[in-house]
């Protein structure tokens, strides 16, 4: 009953969802060489250099190609050539980088997977994330969970017999050591509840603040570690960190601050700043619509908007250049415009906000001329090719945008993506400075393998005085909730809501400065 599905289609799709395998797509990949498909999870490396790597070296996995590039057997290929073979060990090495690591939206799904199901056994009486997670770093290593019981061996017990579980890595009474199907670790935990915050506050960390926190509390004749907080033998507090804090004479220090990063020092005199949280965000800066490369209408998009409790969502499709992502034409932008017109008639106390993500081409040329930029109501611009320049010319390409008297906010200015593309090289101070004397805000994309400002360098921008914007990048409404992450960078960058023009209303919005 459904447009362009048939009855074959249907029919895979049933033995699919039934079976959890598709004998056709089985017999496919054995028609495959064994390796090809592997040499395809390296960046930079496609279908055809695949096979050509097959063909000519008949190796079948990624440590046979590197050997082979030790070698130098590669060169000796015709149609590879020095700056491909450079390109595929870069490669490799991205590879392994993001094997060693996930992203932080992989690691809180995969640690809420285990507390959803350890939540629900009675012998439970807390239980929480440490570690990274529980800081909000944007790459995390393994899941560490911390669980308060009187049943310690039966919560153990559950946990490694959990569906999640591959492999059992060690198991005691109180700890226990597991290897996800996903090959990911996670550590289990069980601690007394008179020292669970004790707990918490030593497993999450971090090293560096861990060591700074025992220096002080020694200077004040304390010792403290997973336990509690003792003078002498006599044990003073550990059932909360909020208690251990109040006792070392200090405001309490949110997980995503702990890096000795001068946190310790501040908390003490009672100065920290009052981190940004949800209750803050208005609005989303960076979405796609079914206009661009999106897969939702802009009526379902601003829909979940409003589920959002958002006052504003801005929908910023690609621009004409980009034709991969069905950049928009000028025509289409008008047909565009007109529509968002309609839609936000029919709202009293929301706003769709009239936006585009404006490519910056290889000459730092905006995709849009000024004509067409000043109608819209909100302008992002971003660099989408040539991130092999050089770091002078990149710099100078983002700096082009931000003088822009259209552009609003500078889109994931660094360009990475985890695991596929490092960072490319830009001159960070320079650019912070033209930002803040034109008066544009630089986003933190909030999309799991971007992350991007970073929390290094959004810290840097409020330094220098600077704007940030988070923006989720979403292509589909399910992607908004990536918002969160968003928000974990900028609560690492100590970021207050006054930084953050999401927590601006629409009309707040600060001009251009030319």
């Amino acid at each position: 009953q459904i447009p362009g599905i048939g009855r074959d289609l249907a029919q895979k799709i049933t033995e699919y969802v039934t079976t959890g395998r598709l004998e056709s797509f089985e017999e496919l990949k054995k028609a495959i060489p064994e390796g090809i498909l592997e040499f395809l999870n390296i960046p930079s490396v496609g279908p055809k250099t695949a096979k050509l790597l097959y063909d000519a070296l008949k190796i079948k996995n990624v440590q046979q190609l590197q050997q082979a590039i030790s070698e130098g057997r590669l060169k000796d290929i015709p149609g590879i050539k020095e700056k491909t073979i450079e390109n595929i060990l870069r490669g490799i090495e991205l590879l392994y980088k993001g094997r060693e690591r996930m992203n932080l939206a992989q690691a809180q799904r995969i640690a809420e997977e285990f507390l959803s199901k350890l939540k629900k056994l009675p012998e439970v009486k807390e239980i929480s994330v440490a570690g990274s997670l529980r800081r909000r770093k944007e790459t995390v290593r393994d899941i560490d969970i911390l669980v308060v019981s009187l049943k310690p061996s039966s919560v153990i017990d559950s946990f490694v017999h959990l569906p999640m579980v591959g492999e059992i890595l060690s198991q005691g009474e109180t700890k226990s050591s597991v290897r996800t199907c996903e090959d990911i670790q996670v550590d289990c935990r069980i601690v007394p509840e008179k020292s669970y915050g004790a707990a918490l506050l030593y497993f999450t960390g971090s090293k560096n603040f861990n060591i700074k926190i025992r220096q002080f509390a020694q200077g004040l004749g304390l010792k403290i570690n997973e336990y509690g907080v003792f003078r002498g033998n006599r044990w003073l507090a550990g059932k909360t960190e909020e208690e251990i804090f109040r006792l070392l004479k200090m405001s309490y220090i949110e997980p995503e601050l702990r890096e000795d990063n001068g946190e310790i020092e501040l908390a003490q005199s009672f100065s920290l700043p009052i981190l940004v949280s949800p209750k803050d965000i208005k609005g989303d800066f960076h979405v796609h619509s079914r206009w661009s490369d999106g897969v939702n209408s802009i009526k379902e998009i601003s829909e979940a908007a409003l589920r959002l409790g958002y006052s504003y969502i801005a929908i910023t499709d690609h621009s004409q250049g980009l034709r991969v992502a069905r950049g928009l034409s000028i025509a289409d932008l008008k047909k565009k415009k007109a529509e968002i017109e309609r839609l936000n008639s029919s709202f009293s106390n929301f706003r769709i906000i009239f936006g585009a993500e404006v490519d910056i081409d290889s000459e730092g040329r905006l995709d849009y001329p000024d004509k067409v930029l000043k109608e819209f109501d909100l302008v992002i611009a971003a660099i989408h090719t040539g991130f092999k320049q050089s770091k002078e010319k990149l710099t100078r390409r983002l700096i082009g945008a931000c003088k822009n008297r259209y552009v609003h906010i500078l889109a994931h200015p660094t360009g990475r993506l985890w695991g596929v593309r490092p960072p490319y090289e830009i001159d960070l101070d320079e650019l912070l400075k033209a930002c803040r004397q034109t008066n544009t805000a630089i986003e933190i994309n909030a999309y799991p393998d971007r992350l991007d400002i970073n929390d290094v360098g959004a810290r840097r921008a409020k330094e220098l005085g600077v704007k940030l914007a988070i923006g989720t990048d979403a292509h589909s409404i399910e992607q908004l909730s990536a918002m969160e992450f968003g928000l974990a960078v900028a609560r690492r960058a100590w970021l207050s809501a006054q930084d953050l023009l999401n927590s601006l209303s629409c009309d707040k919005f600060p001009q251009k400065s030319t």
